[in-house]
C-alpha cells in the first residue's frame, strides 16, 4: 500500500464475518487486501471479553476520531474579548501581548478576522483597513538609471561596452565577496574576489577588469565606472 487509510464499515463487516468463521488475522488480511498488523489491531479494538462486532467497532472508531482532532482556541469568551478590543481600535499585536496573556498569537487573531469567525468584525475594523504597508521613502533609495530605461542598443547586443555588474555573497563568510562582470555583446565574464563589500573595493575590482581588457580606452573606463553608481548596489 502506498498510503494508509482507515477501515470502512464494509471492511469491518467482512472482518467480523471472517473472524466468526475462524480465519486468522493473516488470512483475513489477504482476503480484504490489507496488512495483517492492521487487521490484528482492529480485532483487539474492543475488550477481550467482547466478540468483535463491526457496528460497535466502527462507532468506537468514530468517537475516538472526533476526540483526536484539535479543538483549537476558538471559544465564545475569548472571541468576545478580542472583538471588544478590535472595535476599540486595538491592533491584534496589542491584544495578543496584553489582554489574552499569551493565549493567542496575533497571527491567529488576523486569521479569525479573515475567516469571518468574529461576528461584526472585518478587515475594515483594522487600523490599516487591510491595506499593505508601503515605504514612503522609497524614492530616497532609487539610485541611478533603472535597467528598464536602458538605451535600445543595450538590448540588441551590437556594440561593445555595455556591462552588467553583480556581487556574490556567501552565507558562511561575513567579510569578502565576489564581484562579477558580464559584457553583453561578447559574453565576457569576469569574477574578482573582494576583501570586503565597500565602494572602494568595488572600484578596485572595476579597474582590475578594465586593465585586463585588450586595447583599453578612456571611453571604456568611463562606461565601466559609471556602472558603479547606476547598476551596482553593495
Amino acid at each position: 500500500m502506498s498510503y494508509y487509510h482507515h477501515f470502512s464499515i464494509c471492511e469491518r463487516a467482512k472482518i467480523e464475518e471472517l473472524n466468526k468463521l475462524g480465519f486468522s488475522a493473516r488470512s483475513i488480511a489477504k482476503r480484504i487486501n490489507r496488512h495483517h498488523s492492521s487487521v490484528s489491531r482492529e480485532l483487539t479494538r474492543l475488550d477481550d471479553d467482547i466478540p468483535y462486532q463491526a457496528e460497535i467497532a466502527h462507532a468506537n472508531y468514530s468517537a475516538k476520531r472526533v476526540n483526536s482532532k484539535p479543538k483549537g482556541k476558538h471559544n465564545q469568551g475569548l472571541k468576545d474579548m478580542v472583538k471588544e478590543k478590535l472595535l476599540a481600535t486595538w491592533s491584534p499585536e496589542q491584544i495578543a501581548n496584553t489582554v489574552t496573556l499569551g493565549k493567542l498569537c496575533f497571527k491567529t487573531i488576523y486569521r479569525w478576522i479573515y475567516q469571518g469567525r468574529i461576528d461584526g468584525v472585518t478587515v475594515v475594523n483594522l487600523r490599516r483597513k487591510g491595506r499593505k504597508r508601503t515605504c514612503r521613502n522609497l524614492v530616497l533609495y532609487s539610485r541611478g538609471t533603472p535597467i528598464r530605461k536602458r538605451p535600445k542598443e543595450v538590448y540588441s547586443r551590437k556594440s561593445f561596452g555595455h556591462w552588467e555588474l553583480d556581487t556574490i555573497v556567501s552565507s558562511k563568510t561575513k567579510g569578502g565577496c565576489f564581484a562579477t562582470f558580464i559584457e553583453r555583446k561578447t559574453r565576457l565574464y569576469s569574477a574578482i574576489k573582494m576583501p570586503d563589500r565597500t565602494a572602494n573595493s568595488m572600484e578596485l575590482a572595476i579597474k582590475q577588469v578594465y586593465n585586463s581588457l585588450p586595447n583599453p580606452s578612456d571611453t571604456n573606463l568611463q562606461s565601466i565606472l559609471a556602472l558603479l553608481s547606476e547598476q551596482c548596489v553593495l
